[in-house]
């Protein structure tokens, strides 16, 4: 095993107001990927041996946005809310089950 059992990247990236393709900032992933960090340390599952929330620049997936990617299990998420990043939590980085309704 690594140093992390799981890291959950979001992708935080931000374009301009006009640019030709949608950008996970402007769909709140900032303020969520934030929400995820404190939920996950307040359940006592960050730290070596256990699971990393990080932020992540363009993961290139802009259009089916906001978005996070799981590894090492390659399992990519689109979320709208609270609620959707408990479950994440809950199921996945917890129980080691992803969401399947989330999944892209």
């Amino acid at each position: 095993m690594g140093y992390y059992e799981r890291h959950i990247f979001f992708c935080l990236n931000e374009r301009a107001p006009d640019a030709d393709r949608p950008c996970c900032a402007a769909a709140g992933a900032a303020d969520l990927q934030a929400y995820a960090k404190e939920r996950a340390k307040s359940l006592g599952m960050l730290g070596e041996g256990k699971v990393r929330v990080n932020k992540a620049g363009c993961l290139d997936r802009c259009e089916l946005g906001p978005v996070a990617v799981v590894y090492p299990d390659g399992v990519w998420y689109r979320y709208f809310d609270r609620d959707d990043i408990d479950e994440i939590i809950d199921s996945h980085l917890v129980g080691g089950k992803p969401v399947d309704r989330l999944r892209i």
